[in-house]
């Protein structure tokens, strides 16, 4: 069986980048920070950092093609707590089953990768911030939506992952089996 291949050109990946950043401004959203996901988020984070002037940080959650790495995903807790607005002084609030927040610490931020394939990596880091951060709390159903969001250059709609909130190209491959190739690889 013959696998269909999809090639983007950095022409491609330029105007998918800049449909990224008209979908998040459309929304009048806006983060503090751009995380690039290892490796493929690299590139697309880079560049709307670069074209918006909003910082980027990175962030390692390799779930596959590690070579051989034991160390496995990077837990970033300090951008959970960045999300949560959580800086340690809180006190515990017994009516929310959670610590008090102030929103005015909480921070935006826009996670992005090259394609949410099977859904993965955005589980890992959803639970890992969830675990990482004040696990009990329910207000990181409002956070994942609200101040953490999710942008994709290609949008796999069989995925498992269905939050996504901006993406520039889709693809079914559960389908029409595609193999997608970018510029950087």
């Amino acid at each position: 069986m013959t696998v269909k291949k999809h090639i983007y050109d950095w022409q491609d990946i330029e105007q998918m980048t800049t449909s990224l950043i008209t979908q998040m401004y459309n929304d009048s959203w806006r983060p503090d920070y751009i995380v690039g996901i290892t490796r493929g988020g690299l590139v697309p984070a880079i560049m709307m950092s670069n074209r918006t002037g909003i910082p980027m940080h990175t962030i390692d959650i390799r779930l596959r093609d590690t070579g051989g790495l034991d160390s496995g995903p990077e837990s970033n807790l300090w951008m959970s707590e960045d999300a949560y607005g959580y800086d340690g002084s809180q006190e515990y609030n017994p009516e929310m089953g959670s610590f008090k927040y102030d929103p005015d610490k909480m921070k935006n931020i826009l996670i992005i990768d090259d394609i949410n394939d099977s859904g993965a990596t955005f589980e890992w880091l959803v639970n890992d911030w969830k675990q990482s951060c004040l696990p009990n709390s329910p207000l990181w159903n409002q956070i994942f939506g609200d101040n953490v969001r999710f942008a994709v250059l290609t949008e796999n709609l069989g995925s498992n992952f269905g939050n996504i909130h901006y993406s520039a190209h889709e693809v079914n491959k559960s389908e029409e089996d595609v193999w997608l190739v970018y510029p950087w690889e």
